[in-house]
């Protein structure tokens, strides 16, 4: 019915012609200013926290332990919009006000450390233990044989479900629009807010995620190609 209403509407479909073409533009300005900025930055920051707390989950220190159990347990708990939410409406409250970006930045930070710690963890328990043994036995400590052992064959057991989870980081950065960041999805919302055309405005920008997610998810496959050479069969 939508379909044969347009298609039976020129006046319509040349004025759905000229909305899409002219927003088009101003979505992947924000796709390139904000979201494409948004994933790579949080995921970096996640990444350097998850190690952190993988570290501290496998660790002798109980106290690294309990407090790496409760944050990953905390974030994976509740959903990452009320995390948002409370870092950027909630923490004004008792004097803390955060800017969007950096509210973003944080709070998906915090996210992508929490479930990137356990595929780190679990690639890291997943080596065997004669590698350890094989680290000790010439004189390495256990700091030297994480470094320079455990985690470069952990990290090569990390990409594909790594590489998932950025891929994934890409979409999420959408919710990042509902406190005032100004990527993708933002800008479609405004346009759509002048003009009504939500079903059209919001297509394309699902066009548009696929797209970015289609052009890593190549990349991935590539990637995940050029490591399997480096693995035993």
């Amino acid at each position: 019915m939508y379909l044969n209403s347009i298609i039976a509407d020129p006046e319509r479909l040349d004025r759905l012609v000229e909305i899409a073409q002219s927003s088009l533009l101003p979505m992947l300005e924000g796709a390139i200013l904000y979201t494409i900025p948004l994933t790579l930055i949080t995921f970096v920051l996640g990444l350097i926290l998850a190690v952190l707390t993988a570290l501290a989950r496998i660790s002798k220190i109980r106290i690294l332990q309990i407090i790496a159990r409760i944050y990953v347990s905390a974030i994976r708990g509740t959903p990452l919009l009320v995390q948002l939410f409370i870092i950027f409406y909630g923490l004004p409250t008792i004097g803390l006000t955060i800017d969007p970006f950096p509210s973003a930045i944080i709070g998906f930070s915090l996210n992508i450390g929490a479930y990137a710690s356990e595929v780190i963890r679990a690639a890291i328990l997943s080596i065997p233990k004669g590698q350890w043994e094989a680290g000790y036995s010439i004189g390495m400590s256990y700091t030297q044989a994480m470094r320079r052992i455990i985690l470069p064959q952990a990290s090569r057991v990390s990409v594909p479900p790594l590489s998932n989870t950025f891929i994934s980081l890409i979409k999420d950065t959408s919710l990042a629009s509902l406190i005032l960041v100004t990527e993708m999805f933002r800008r479609a919302q405004e346009i759509a807010a002048t003009n009504y055309e939500f079903l059209l405005l919001y297509s394309e920008a699902a066009i548009l995620y696929w797209i970015i997610c289609f052009i890593l998810s190549i990349g991935q496959g590539r990637l995940e190609a050029r490591l399997d050479r480096y693995t035993e069969k």
